[in-house]
């Protein structure tokens, strides 16, 4: 079955079958985090959860689907498409939850005293909801009409009359849409937007962090200095989605504006694997770059994996000792607020 499989191929669902296991683990690893830690529950990390659930989602779903497209199964074009625009909806999804991250942490360093006023957990829950409606909306708008139907019917490429088609996503998806509408509305626009918040957010903090260092109280240096190390790690995020993203709508564009330029097989696989391994490595970075997200890994590796009890079990007589350990635990989740 496997010898009339190309090598190349062959290892590109071989490194597409272990992004899709990382994907899932990761990701689970933070939702299941924040979860059991209740420092973990505020409006950002209510962001990060919804992209790690759009990253789950690519593992679970949208990697077995591309592996199945890369075979070249004939199906229906509608079925196809569908399969094209899931895609289109977790990427917008992802993009919109990094953009609600920015604004986020704007919000933390603008407006540091009434931020908790502003930005509640119930306003958050509908910033999250109204991500996923545009995400929706923008990524089933081939759905709508604007897809290669009619080219197809045009150029007698339809196997059938039943809409039978090899299913391809550059067979059913436009590249107008692709990089009119998708590209140059809805990924470049909320990236270069991302990138003036990031910026003006470190200006913001190093001045805060210049102006405060004569002062004796030491409070907001440690308030400005804690937000520093968080934006640095959520611009790696931002940094790496682009890094991710930029090359395979980098060939949109060469394939809508140079039609007769040849797009070698080999990069068009590389730029799939790195959208893909995109959702592998936000779980990576927290843990390297952000303390509460790594303790409560650590916490769910022992406790879980490893089957250790995380308290301790002591003997009876030290049930006063062991009360006492438990509660700085749970001092520890409430006032670690390193990152």
């Amino acid at each position: 079955m496997t010898s009339g499989l190309p090598a190349s191929k062959a290892v590109y669902i071989g490194m597409e079958v272990v992004i899709a296991v990382s994907s899932v683990i990761g990701n689970v690893m933070v939702v299941w985090a924040v979860r059991i830690n209740r420092s973990l529950r505020d409006t950002t990390f209510c962001f990060i959860v919804s992209l790690a659930l759009a990253d789950i989602a690519v593992g679970a779903l949208v990697i077995p689907l591309a592996i199945t497209i890369s075979i070249g199964l004939k199906t229906h074009f509608y079925s196809c498409l569908l399969v094209a625009c899931t895609v289109l909806v977790l990427t917008q999804s992802s993009i919109l939850a990094l953009l609600a991250i920015a604004i986020d942490r704007y919000l933390r360093v603008k407006i540091p005293m009434s931020y908790k006023r502003v930005v509640t957990p119930r306003r958050a829950g509908t910033a999250v909801l109204l991500c996923w409606l545009v995400s929706i909306i923008v990524g089933l708008t081939p759905m709508l009409g604007w897809n290669n139907l009619q080219l197809l019917r045009d150029n007698g490429s339809l196997i059938t009359d039943d809409l039978l088609v090899t299913c391809e996503f550059e067979t059913v998806i436009s590249m107008d849409y692709m990089v009119y509408f998708n590209f140059f509305g809805w990924v470049l626009p909320p990236l270069l937007l991302m990138l003036a918040i990031y910026v003006e957010i470190f200006y913001m903090i190093h001045k805060q962090l210049n102006k405060k260092v004569t002062a004796s109280h030491t409070d907001p240096r440690r308030y400005f200095g804690k937000e520093l190390k968080l934006a640095k790690s959520l611009a790696l995020v931002l940094f790496l989605f682009a890094v991710s993203w930029l090359p395979l709508h980098i060939l949109n564009c060469i394939t809508l504006f140079c039609p007769a330029c040849e797009k070698p097989e080999f990069l068009i696989y590389i730029a799939i694997i790195l959208t893909h391994g995109n959702s592998t490595v936000n779980p990576i970075v927290y843990a390297f770059r952000i303390k509460k997200f790594r303790t409560a890994f650590r916490k769910i590796w022992k406790q879980y994996v490893l089957c250790q009890d995380p308290v301790g079990r002591l003997p009876q007589r030290g049930s006063q000792r062991g009360q006492s350990h438990e509660r700085r635990l749970r001092q520890n989740d409430d006032d670690d607020d390193d990152v």
